[in-house]
C-alpha cells in the first residue's frame, strides 16, 4: 500500500440555501416533506451493522401536528445495551487501527451525501421531527453538519502535524490514539447538526460510540445515522440505541470499559451523570473524558448609545427563531430605560407581525415547540406572570396544545432583575426585559454576570467603545461565546467554536480543534539512535 503525507481538502462552510418562493430547493424539499409526512417508518436500534426490532416501541409525532402518526422507533432492553458495548469493543480492534485518511475519507463522504442526495431528506426531517422552519432546518441538519464533518477532518490532519522537537541523536514523535475503550454519546433534540456531530466526532479520531439520540429526535436521527452507514461507517464503529435513558446510562456506566462521554443536554442531567460516573471510578480501565455542553440563561445587555433597531432585530431573533429552544437564545434582556420605548416599539410590532403555524407553510416564522411537557412547563411560567405583581406581559401571552404544542412569543418586562423568568432556563419562545437607569451601566453589567448559574452566551449592544471595553472586561467569565453588537446564536463552525463554562458545560467547543483534543490519548515514543554502553556521566571523573 502506498504511502505519503496526505493533505484533505480545504474545508469551507456550506453555502446556505434561500429556499425562495420558485427556487428548485424550496419545490425539493416541500415535495420530499409531504412524501415523508403520508408514510410511516419503523426506526429500529442499531447495533454491530444490524437493524434490530425489539418489538417494545414508542410512536413519533410531529410536535405541529401531535395526532398525526410518523412512525414508531424500537427501545432496547439491558441486552441490547450489553451486546452495543461488546460489539464496539470488537470493532475497536480493527477500526482504532484503521489508517487516518481512511477515516477521512468515510466522514468527508457524509458531508458531500449531506450537501447532495440526502440534503431534503434531513431537512424534511427535521422540519417533521423538530418542528424548524426550512431556515433554521438548513442551517442545522444541512450547513451544520456538514461544516462538523468537513472542518473535523481538517481539524484532524492538524493535530496530527503537530509533534515535539527532535535532535540529531534521538527522534521524539507524537502517536495519537483513540481512547483505550467506547465513548458514550447523548444527543438532544433542537439540533440534528449537533445529533451527528458527537459520535462522529469521537469516531473520527479513531473511537467506538454508544449513540443514544434523544426521544424527540430519533426521526431525523435516522437519516443521519442512514447518511453515515451509505458513507461507510464500518459496523460496530457507531451503534444507535433508543430506550429507557436510566437503564440505557446505567448500564453503559458500569462497563470497565467506558472511556468518554459526549453530552449536550440539561445541566442538571449532565451534573448527575458526572456524579455517576465518578461514584465508579474504581471500575473504569481510564479515566473517563467527559465533556458536555449543557444549559444557558443566556442576555443581551444594551448600552443607552445602542440603536434601538438593532436590539429590537437581535430580541426578535435571538428569542424566538426555532421558538428559542436553543441552548444560545436570549431569554434576559437589560435595556437602558432611553431607549426603551424605542426598541419595545420595534419588538412588538415585529412579534405581531411573526405568523404561526407548521413548517411546512414557509410564511411561518414560528412553530411549535417540542412536546406537552415543555408546553405545560412554558405556559405555567407565562400564567404566573399574569399574577404577579413586579411581572408584565407586553406581548404574547397566550398558547393553544388543541392540534399542535403552539406558544406565541411572549415578552415579559419586570421591575425586578431577578425574577423568576430572568434566572431560570425555560428553553421557549419566551423573553424577560429588565429596564434600568442609564447611568448604572456597570452595576447592571455586574447584574448580567452574578444572575443565574449558567455561562454560554452573550451579548453586548454599544456604539461607545469604551462602554464595550467595560463590558466585555466586566462579563469575562459570564459566556463562553460573547457577541458585540449582534444576537447571541448562530455559531458557525470553523468561525465561531461554541461552547460556555459554569454551568453551561465543559467549554471544550465543538466546531474546533479544543473538542477533537478530548477523544485522544497521545503515546510519545522516543528513538535513540546510538544507545549509550557506558553508565558513567562526565562528573563522575
Amino acid at each position: 500500500m502506498g504511502k505519503g503525507f496526505f493533505e484533505v481538502p480545504i474545508a469551507v462552510n456550506e453555502p446556505i440555501l434561500s429556499y425562495a418562493p420558485g427556487s428548485s430547493e424550496r419545490e425539493r424539499v416541500l415535495k420530499t416533506y409531504k412524501e415523508m409526512y403520508n408514510e410511516t417508518i419503523e426506526v429500529p436500534l442499531y447495533i454491530n451493522g444490524k437493524d434490530i426490532k425489539t418489538g417494545n416501541t414508542a410512536s413519533m409525532n410531529p410536535p405541529h401536528d401531535h395526532q398525526h402518526n410518523l412512525g414508531v422507533y424500537h427501545k432496547a432492553d439491558k441486552s441490547h445495551i450489553e451486546e452495543a458495548i461488546s460489539s464496539s469493543i470488537e470493532a475497536r480492534k480493527k477500526w482504532s487501527k484503521m489508517p487516518w485518511e481512511q477515516r477521512a475519507g468515510i466522514f468527508l463522504r457524509a458531508a458531500e451525501l449531506i450537501a447532495g442526495p440526502y440534503r431534503a431528506k434531513i431537512n424534511a426531517a427535521t422540519m417533521l421531527a423538530q418542528s424548524k422552519t426550512i431556515h433554521q432546518a438548513e442551517i442545522d441538519s444541512a450547513c451544520e453538519l456538514i461544516d462538523f464533518l468537513r472542518f473535523n477532518v481538517q481539524f484532524m490532519t492538524e493535530i496530527y502535524h503537530e509533534q515535539p522537537e527532535s535532535t540529531s541523536g534521538a527522534w521524539n514523535r507524537l502517536e495519537y490514539r483513540p481512547l483505550e475503550g467506547f465513548v458514550y454519546a447523548i444527543t438532544p433534540f433542537n439540533f440534528t447538526a449537533i445529533a451527528g456531530n458527537l459520535p462522529a466526532s469521537a469516531a473520527l479520531m479513531g473511537n467506538v460510540v454508544i449513540w443514544k439520540p434523544s426521544d424527540s429526535q430519533v426521526y431525523s436521527a435516522k437519516v443521519v445515522l442512514d447518511v453515515f452507514r451509505e458513507a461507510g461507517v464500518p459496523d460496530g464503529v457507531i451503534n444507535m440505541v433508543m430506550g429507557d435513558p436510566v437503564m440505557i446510562t446505567d448500564t453503559v456506566l458500569e462497563s470497565p470499559d467506558f472511556s468518554g462521554l459526549h453530552f449536550t443536554g440539561s445541566t442538571t442531567v449532565f451534573k448527575n451523570l458526572w456524579q455517576q460516573i465518578g461514584s465508579n471510578i474504581h471500575k473504569y480501565k481510564t479515566y473517563p473524558r467527559i465533556v458536555g455542553e449543557t444549559g444557558g440563561k443566556d442576555f443581551i445587555v444594551a448600552h443607552k448609545t445602542s440603536n434601538p433597531k438593532q436590539v429590537a432585530t437581535a430580541i426578535a431573533r435571538g428569542a424566538f427563531e426555532f421558538q428559542g429552544q436553543k441552548c444560545s437564545a436570549a431569554s434576559r434582556c437589560y435595556i437602558p430605560k432611553s431607549i426603551w420605548e424605542d426598541v419595545k416599539k420595534y419588538l412588538v410590532a415585529d412579534i405581531n407581525s411573526f405568523k404561526i403555524g407548521s413548517p411546512e407553510n414557509m410564511e411561518n416564522f414560528i412553530t411549535a415547540v417540542i412536546h406537552e411537557g415543555s408546553f405545560d412547563k412554558l405556559a405555567g411560567y407565562i400564567d404566573q406572570a399574569k399574577k404577579d405583581n413586579d411581572a408584565e406581559i407586553i406581548a404574547g401571552g397566550t398558547y393553544d396544545k388543541s392540534k399542535g404544542y403552539f406558544i406565541d412569543p411572549t415578552v415579559i418586562v419586570t421591575e425586578n432583575p431577578k425574577y423568576t423568568t430572568m434566572c431560570t432556563e425555560l428553553f421557549g419562545p419566551v423573553v424577560t426585559i429588565y429596564i434600568y437607569e442609564d447611568e448604572a451601566w456597570e452595576e447592571t453589567l455586574k447584574l448580567v454576570d452574578e444572575t443565574g448559574e449558567y455561562a454560554l452566551t452573550g451579548a453586548v449592544f454599544s456604539e461607545d467603545r469604551y462602554a464595550l471595553e467595560t463590558a466585555v472586561k466586566a462579563l469575562e467569565n459570564a459566556a463562553g461565546n460573547f457577541y458585540i453588537n449582534d444576537k447571541p446564536t448562530g455559531a458557525v463552525v470553523g468561525q465561531q467554536p461554541f461552547g460556555g463554562a459554569r454551568g453551561s458545560g465543559t467549554n471544550d467547543k465543538a466546531g474546533s480543534k479544543l473538542n477533537l483534543y478530548r477523544w485522544i490519548s497521545p503515546r510519545m515514543i522516543k528513538e535513540t539512535f546510538v544507545t549509550p554502553v557506558d553508565y558513567k556521566y562526565p562528573f563522575l571523573g
